[in-house]
């Protein structure tokens, strides 16, 4: 595990090494083909447990202040 939930993620950071799918991709995360999750864009870390006990790791946008 390299980030945790709630921790930034700038795009293209490791978020989780492994071997097999124990952490499957949400939104805005990539694998590689040895498994590793990466972020698609900055933003924070969110993990979710969803249907058959799968975990799934997002990464949620930040929302930047309105240009006034």
């Amino acid at each position: 595990m390299k980030l945790y939930g709630g921790e930034r993620a700038l795009a293209g950071n490791i978020l989780v090494r492994q071997r097999g799918t124990t952490w499957h991709p949400g939104r805005n995360v990539g694998m590689g083909k040895d498994h590793t999750l990466f972020a698609l864009i900055p933003g924070h870390v969110e993990f979710r447990t969803k249907a058959q006990g799968r975990t799934f790791v997002s990464v949620v946008p930040v929302m930047e202040a309105a240009a006034e």
